[in-house]
């Protein structure tokens, strides 16, 4: 009796979903995301941050710089136990100048992540309320998308035009 039931419900399954209207759609997410204003102003932030790190790096490296010649001019006329001292001082700059890069380059992608998570948030509510107010099933992609036939529906125009964008 029980597989008769599962039977008929499998049996029935391909005639429930040839009977349901499906209505694709597509969208450049890319596209979309490059016009946003916010995008330009999160990517000005992100450039001033990065400047301010290559500043204060430019700044380590002259001091390395300094150091490191004034020892190699004076080296031949220390005593070892000062020229000791000093090689340590240039390894200690070295490895501060290397430990900055490093928290540079995370602060910056971390402040990157902080400032376009509310953008792609924003673009992300726009492309479901287009597929809510249409009556899209699905929404893809395009540019993940292996394939579009003919009936899907180009909704990039309709996200856009949400989002206020030309």
């Amino acid at each position: 009796m029980i597989k008769k039931l599962f039977l008929v419900a499998l049996m029935a399954l391909p005639m429930t979903l040839a009977a349901q209207n499906f209505k694709f759609g597509t969208v450049n997410s890319v596209e979309i995301f490059n016009l946003m204003p916010e995008k330009a102003t999160a990517e000005q932030q992100l450039e001033a941050l990065q400047k301010q790190y290559e500043a204060e790096s430019v700044k380590m490296q002259e001091e390395f710089s300094a150091k490191y010649k004034e020892f190699v001019d004076a080296q031949e006329t220390m005593p070892e136990n000062i020229k000791q001292r000093r090689m340590q001082e240039i390894q200690e700059i070295q490895q501060r100048i290397q430990n900055f890069r490093e928290v540079a380059i995370s602060d910056l992608e971390e402040q990157q992540g902080k400032l376009m998570a509310p953008i792609q948030e924003k673009m992300s509510t726009a492309i479901k309320a287009v597929g809510e107010e249409n009556g899209f099933t699905f929404i893809f992609d395009v540019n993940i998308l292996m394939y579009s036939g003919a009936q899907a529906i180009d909704a990039t125009p309709l996200v856009k035009a949400k989002l206020g964008l030309k």
